[in-house]
């Protein structure tokens, strides 16, 4: 308030002077907030499914800035399995995936319930089964990250960006607007993916003959580390050496030969030869492994880690880590007139440091990103950077021959509608080597995928559809229950199903709505359930993609406090055997046939409920004979005779 004060005291003749002054607090402001990044999500490690992959158990769990609720939706990730299967031989195919298995696997889902129900949950419990198959094995990580709804319309107010994947949780960022996201801030994933290896320790024999024959080791001394990727270890004889670990670059061997580059769309660079070495004799660490043959909408990586340089004199430099994910679901997309230099969307892969007179690490790949909008509005004076580019290896900074690191990968950006291009610009392009000596000679290489391979539109995401509302009421001239629903926009959506129940546990289908496809207009749907119980009725909405993936809405509820007489009809009554039972508004899928001491004398059990049904009962004494009919509520019990067939 003082400020605005002060500001609207400026008298008239100094109005140049107080437009210069605001021009020069708003960019003060504007550099301040540039500068500061949140974290918008909660993460947490999953330890276990059950084996309806209805109930989470979790671990590891960060609510820092954001927490899980019931009702919320999150993201369930595969983020490592057991690619690489048994085979650890040590020669120059260990690391390669020889099964993609689950790994890159994601889909959506709601919670359903917590427990606890408040603080830190251990376990979560969803609204419906998952649609994937998870691993949670010692080669294995599955997270859960939350999908965070900023609501109608949303203006960022600072950098966003995600939690640095540690191992167990981290390095997505996932944002759902229900509209219109503007953007005036950042939002970056660099360097928040898979991380690089580390340098082996500083170590020297006193024999400058290169070893190129240590693909896996737990010898820090002649092997930097590998770096970290899609397979998830923790054995020592499996960390070090040149071979990739998966997506992870190898480390690079004896003696000062560079690290890998990271892999993610395609393979990592190899890194630098090192002193003394050749093509044939050289320990250079190997790029991380390429997954383009694997990667869709609905697959999706991190960017894989640089592996480490090897030193003999405390020179070494680290791999670069990877890009991490980067997930936006939303109407329109849209920059202001107003920022320095536009404003970027980017999973970059970091570049590795630059080592003295040993060798360097290899780039980190960069990471992924999915957007679903259908409409981008960016201003041609703030436009929109989208990267996924991987880091450079390692340069080296002594005048001999101590190699530089390999590039890392280019990742992946996937757009859910043509890819913009007006004051949008996309990039996914590799990083380059190392420069293995100050004079600039390389003996490291690039990916070897072409830039911009990596970019794929009119893809159909995972993404859900935009649910406006969902609502439910009972219309007492009527007694129907009416269920509206309206999306502001759908992608692939093949049908709508309207599931009811008593319970909320045993649901049955009410009816299926066929979807609009692809769409971006506001579309309203209603139907009546005509048939409702007497007490709460429980309504879910289920929506299934084309490809067979579905997610379901909040449950709505109903309370029709009104007493129902129920009643049935036995015809004919007397009867010489056959008869047709039929209710009046009830669906029954229960008969007994009880004699008059109460002892049951005939059952029939349907598959699905009815109105009515057919019964030859021929095979009974003539006598009276009471029909037990079971509904969802309760028992109604009709009295018929049999007649002798005689």
């Amino acid at each position: 308030m003082k400020l605005k004060a002060n500001i609207k005291s400026i008298s008239a003749k100094n109005k140049f002077a107080s437009k210069a002054l605001l021009s020069s607090l708003f960019l003060l402001i504007s550099s301040l907030s540039s500068h500061s990044q949140s974290i918008v999500n909660a993460y947490a490690k999953v330890s276990a499914i059950n084996g309806a992959r209805t109930i989470l158990t979790l671990t590891n769990v960060d609510q820092t800035n954001h927490t899980f609720s019931a009702g919320s939706k999150i993201v369930v990730l595969q983020m490592q399995a057991n690619v690489i299967g048994s085979d650890t031989s040590d020669n120059s195919s260990f690391g390669t995936v020889s099964s993609i298995g689950n790994a890159g696997r994601y889909e959506f889902a709601t919670i359903s319930s917590l427990t606890p129900s408040s603080g830190t949950p251990t376990s979560i419990t969803l609204t419906s089964s998952l649609y994937y198959t998870y691993t949670t094995d010692a080669n294995s990580s599955v997270q859960i990250v939350s999908f965070r709804n900023f609501g109608t319309d949303y203006t960022t107010t600072s950098n966003i960006t995600g939690l640095a994947w540690n191992g167990n949780i981290g390095g997505v960022i996932a944002i759902e607007v229900n509209n219109k996201f503007t953007l005036n801030h950042n939002i970056s994933a660099d360097g928040i993916g898979f991380r690089g290896g580390s340098t082996s320790s500083n170590y020297y024999d006193g024999s400058t003959t290169c070893i190129g024959t240590v693909y896996k080791s737990n010898d820090n001394l002649r092997s930097g580390y590998k770096g970290e990727g899609i397979y998830a270890t923790s054995t020592s004889t499996l960390l070090l050496g040149r071979a990739k670990l998966a997506t992870g670059g190898g480390g690079g061997g004896y003696i000062n030969c560079g690290g890998g580059g990271g892999g993610n769309y395609s393979e990592g660079g190899r890194g630098g030869l090192g002193w003394s070495c050749n093509s044939s004799t050289s320990g250079a660490g190997l790029g991380g492994a390429a997954l383009s043959t694997h990667i869709s909408a609905s697959r999706i990586f991190m960017g894989g880690g640089g592996g480490g340089g090897q030193q003999n004199n405390s020179a070494a430099s680290a791999g670069g880590r990877g890009g991490g994910i980067i997930l936006i679901k939303a109407t329109t997309i849209e920059t202001n007139t107003i920022c320095s230099g536009g404003i970027t969307i980017s999973a970059n892969g970091n570049s590795a440091s630059s080592s003295g007179n040993d060798g360097a690490g290899g780039g980190g790949a960069a990471g992924s990103t999915i957007i679903q909008a259908t409409t981008f509005s960016a201003s041609s004076t703030c436009p929109l950077l989208v990267r996924a580019n991987g880091g450079a290896g390692g340069n080296c900074t002594d005048g001999g021959s101590h190699a530089g690191g390999g590039g890392g990968s280019q990742g992946v950006v996937i757009y859910s509608t043509t890819q913009p291009t007006t004051n949008v610009t996309t990039s996914a392009a590799n990083g380059s080597a190392g420069i293995d000596n100050n004079g600039g000679s390389v003996t490291g290489t690039t990916p070897p995928a072409p830039n911009n391979s990596g970019i794929d539109d009119e893809a159909p995401t995972t993404l859900p559809i935009e649910l406006i509302s969902f609502k439910t009421r009972y219309i007492k001239e009527t007694k129907y229950i009416k269920i509206d629903w309206s999306t502001a926009s759908q992608t692939n959506n093949d049908y709508f199903t309207i599931e009811k129940s008593i319970n909320a546990y045993e649901w049955k289908e009410l009816k299926i709505i066929p979807g609009a496809g692809t769409n971006t207009q506001i579309i309203n749907y209603s139907i009546f359930d005509e048939n409702p119980y007497n007490g709460i009725n429980y309504y879910r909405l289920k929506q299934t993609d084309f490809n067979g993936l579905f997610e379901y809405s909040n449950i709505q509820s109903v309370n029709i406090d009104e007493k129902k007489e129920y009643a049935i009809s036995i015809l004919p009554n007397p009867t010489k055997g056959k008869i047709k039972i039929t209710s009046n508004n009830f669906e029954f899928d229960n008969i007994q046939i009880l004699n008059l001491l109460g002892k049951p004398v005939f059952e029939y059990q349907l598959t699905s409920p009815v109105f009515e049904q057919d019964l030859d009962l021929s095979e009974l004494k003539a006598g009276i004979y009471i029909a037990s009919i079971k509904t969802d509520q309760s028992i109604i019990c009709k009295k018929f005779v049999v007649n002798s067939n005689d």
